[in-house]
């Protein structure tokens, strides 16, 4: 009887040492899975429950990555290639200013030095006939002899006056004996006459045209239409007046 119940009470303890061992395994496993599930991430978590693979996430991201490095790259290049146009335009422009302050300063001492010499071929053309008045008056020392004197001078007048007209243009108007105008003649004195208009019968000093256009008005004295004695009374303080001064010319 004994030694059966100590059979007994032997194989009890054995039962509860395999289900002792049995709850101490259950246990630790269920550690490591709370543990497991304590460490997984929500990205982890949900790529197990959609049933994704992580590297093939993994994957996706670096090609996101390598498309964002290559735009950027391919804005940077835009940028280098727009910053290359700018300073090419902005060294042609900064030429183009220059050469056109350059242009305007050229033109500007162009011009001043144009009406600063601007007689000077006119006065190249006069010096010769002040060598012809030196060479005159000389000879004329010499001989002593007006009537030399005077031929050169009207030789030196002739010559002035064809240089004057052949190569500048200018020509001496008569104006005696013809109607008179206004914008060519300056009436220093008048005088009643029996005429139909005024007439100039007299020129003091003669007038000088430029082409059609007149540098200086004749002065003359002038005949009008009118009563000839009180023409005469009338024109007489003038006459008087105008008598005591000799014409100028301008």
């Amino acid at each position: 009887m004994s030694k059966h119940t100590k059979t007994s009470s032997e194989s009890t303890k054995k039962e509860e040492g395999v289900v002792e061992q049995t709850i101490s395994a259950d246990q630790a496993a269920q550690q490591q899975n709370d543990v497991a599930g304590a460490g997984s991430t929500p990205e982890m978590t949900a790529a197990g429950v959609s049933g994704e693979n992580p590297d093939a996430a993994g994957e996706g991201t670096v090609s996101e990555v390598d498309a964002l490095k290559a735009e950027l790259v391919e804005e940077k290049r835009k940028m280098e290639e727009l910053q290359a146009k700018y300073n090419e335009l902005n060294e042609k422009y900064l030429r183009v200013l220059a050469e056109e302050v350059n242009f305007r300063k050229r033109m500007t001492k162009e011009k001043e030095e144009a009406a600063k010499y601007a007689i000077s071929g006119l006065l190249s053309d006069l010096i010769p006939i002040l060598d012809d008045f030196d060479r005159g008056l000389a000879s004329a020392e010499a001989s002593k002899d007006f009537d030399k004197l005077h031929e050169g001078i009207l030789l030196i007048q002739k010559q002035l006056s064809q240089m004057l007209e052949n190569k500048y243009s200018l020509k001496r108007f008569e104006s005696a004996g013809k109607a008179f105008d206004p914008n060519r003649h300056e009436a220093l004195f008048a005088e009643a006459a029996a005429v139909e208009e005024p007439t100039v019968v007299e020129e003091y000093l003669p007038g000088y045209a430029l082409h059609d256009r007149v540098l200086r008005t004749a002065k003359v004295r002038v005949r009008v239409p009118g009563p000839k004695d009180s023409a005469a009374k009338d024109s007489a303080p003038g006459e008087a007046a105008a008598s005591e001064r000799e014409p100028s010319s301008n």
